[in-house]
C-alpha cells in the first residue's frame, strides 16, 4: 500500500485519485501506525514549508526509519522540497534531511519567477 502523508495541507485527494486511476492501493496515512504499514510514501505538494514540517513532526522520526530501511518516498512540489535539509521560505527551516541541499528563492535573472518546466540542475 502507499501511503499519501497528511500533513494539514497538500493537495491529498489529487494525488490519492492519481494513485488509484494507475492501478495501485493508496491512502491517506497521518500516525506513526499507518507510516510503518505503508510500503511507499508520497508527500504531496501545497502549503508553506514551516507549517508543513510542524505538521509532519509528530511522524517525522518513523518516517526516516522506514526509510532509512528501504522503504521509497516520492515528494510532489512542496513534498520534495521538504525531503531537502534545509529551506529559506520566508525563513531559515530544516527539512527531513533526505537530500543534501536547500532550498533557496531562484535569483532574478533572465529566468521567470516562478519557474515552472525543465531546466538544468547543476551542484
Amino acid at each position: 500500500m502507499i501511503g499519501v502523508i497528511d500533513y494539514g495541507a497538500g493537495n491529498l485527494s489529487s494525488v490519492l485519485k492519481a494513485v488509484k486511476k494507475l492501478g495501485y492501493d493508496a491512502k491517506v496515512i497521518s500516525t506513526a501506525k499507518e507510516i510503518n504499514e505503508a510500503d511507499a510514501y508520497i508527500l504531496p505538494g501545497v502549503g508553506a514549508f514551516c507549517q508543513a514540517m510542524e505538521g509532519i513532526a509528530q511522524i517525522k522520526d518513523v518516517l526516516l526509519q522506514n526509510i532509512s530501511e528501504g522503504k521509497y518516498i516520492l515528494g510532489i512540489c512542496l513534498g520534495m522540497q521538504m525531503l531537502f535539509d534545509k529551506s529559506y521560505e520566508d525563513g531559515e527551516y530544516d527539512g527531513l534531511g533526505l537530500l543534501p541541499g536547500q532550498v533557496k528563492l531562484l535569483e532574478v535573472s533572465p529566468l521567470k519567477v516562478p519557474h515552472m518546466g525543465w531546466n538544468q540542475l547543476v551542484e
